[in-house]
């Protein structure tokens, strides 16, 4: 089979291609250049041109064909254009899902077919299977890797049956010490390389930082909330429907400037995000201050002291329904509709039991237990066992 392999110049995309070559297959390597901006990010900080290099020493140690592909365009349009709109609304994107859904398995995934590639291979730890249903229609399964550590399937919830029939994650079943030894007895140049950290397409650089290229700094006041917010403390009330009671327990606190005390100043709330308490230069407490609530109109950040602080908690989210996504359509709810399963919040959050409610009004999951931290703007993905089926924006 020919298939093409998105060599990003990490350990886990080159074993990826090493594991398919052993495995017989036709592999062409890809490097994908997604940003030449170098005014946002410090010049040795920016990673792109070191792992082109390694992407292309692995290929010539495979001996097999490595082109680099400029998509820093698409990637300006699709997903940095896009982040910058969402933060200053005040929400919380998250780039990585976006990137594999609009440029990996999108445009990327175009161009290696039309090379006369059958499938696109990425370094994940993920899993992909199929089966096939009582009218032989396949259907295919985004499972979670092995490695719970590194499991990756998240950063993958939003794509669809036709992008997962033409993806193979060849790593999904391996730990990543297994990926490293692979990688040392296959003497790759990139077998002891650090992960990559930072924004996926740009490398290691402060979000603040990058934010300020566009969003204008603007002074504003940081409030300190004391007592929990009177709905966390009197009786529940009493609900004529279930959807009224999703509807109280997923909207927000709306905090008054009065409720708390004015403790410091920050240069723009479209620089923070829900649950963050590093950067805000609060001393003086005993624990760490956490942003509980931002006013977007007012530019001011509410925060509350220390991680169990009642105001960062919420049982339940609404995702609007044009934003619902379903991997498996098969088992997509209808209106009046329920499932249980695990959901998640953020990447590495382990998945905790919640219950999905369809409404004509909206999309809503009700977790066991109450979550911290949860910011408008990012994914909230659900699974069955180690199924990811489904993912949407939270709203």
């Amino acid at each position: 089979m020919k298939i093409v392999v998105g060599l990003s110049g990490g350990v886990d995309s080159s074993v990826t291609a090493y594991l398919l070559q052993q495995q017989g297959h036709e592999v062409i390597g890809l490097f994908m250049r997604n940003w030449n901006d170098a005014s946002v990010t410090l010049e040795d900080e920016c990673p792109w041109i070191e792992d082109s290099n390694d992407a292309l020493m692995v290929a010539q140690k495979l001996g097999i064909p490595f082109q680099v592909i400029d998509m820093s365009e698409l990637y300006k349009e699709r997903i940095v254009d896009y982040m910058f709109a969402e933060y200053e609304k005040g929400r919380t994107p998250n780039p990585d899902v976006l990137c594999n859904r609009e440029v990996k398995f999108d445009v990327f995934l175009k161009t290696a077919l039309s090379l006369g590639a059958e499938k696109v291979a990425t370094g994940h730890y993920a899993r992909v299977t199929s089966t096939f249903d009582e009218n032989g229609k396949e259907i295919f399964h985004l499972l979670a890797g092995k490695d719970n550590n590194k499991d990756q399937s998240y950063f993958l919830c939003q794509l669809n049956q036709e992008q997962l029939s033409k993806a193979l994650f060849p790593i999904g079943e391996l730990t990543k010490p297994e990926v490293r030894e692979i990688a040392k007895q296959a003497d790759l140049v990139t077998a002891e390389k650090k992960d990559s950290q930072g924004l996926c397409f740009i490398g290691k650089v402060s979000l603040p930082e990058f934010l300020k290229q566009q969003l204008e700094p603007k002074e504003g006041e940081i409030v300190e909330i004391f007592n929990n917010f009177p709905e966390f403390s009197k009786e529940k009330p009493q609900f004529s429907s279930k959807l009224e009671e999703l509807k109280f327990l997923s909207s927000k606190i709306k905090y008054q400037k009065s409720d708390g005390k004015l403790i410091g100043k920050h240069q723009g709330a479209h620089y923070y995000t829900i649950g963050q308490s590093k950067g805000l230069g609060i001393g003086g407490h005993k624990e760490s201050c956490f942003i509980i609530s931002r006013d977007m109109e007012n530019n001011i950040l509410f925060v509350g002291e220390g991680k169990n602080f009642a105001g960062l908690f919420r049982k339940a989210l609404k995702i609007d329904n044009s934003e619902v996504h379903w991997i498996r359509e098969d088992l997509r709810l209808k209106n009046g509709e329920s499932m249980e399963v695990q959901a998640r919040i953020r990447y590495r959050q382990p998945l905790e039991k919640a219950t999905l409610y369809q409404f004509e009004e909206g999309f809503f999951i009700e977790f066991e237990n109450p979550q911290s931290a949860i910011a408008e703007g990012q994914f909230a993905s659900w699974y069955l066992g180690d199924e990811c089926l489904g993912s949407g924006v939270i709203s």
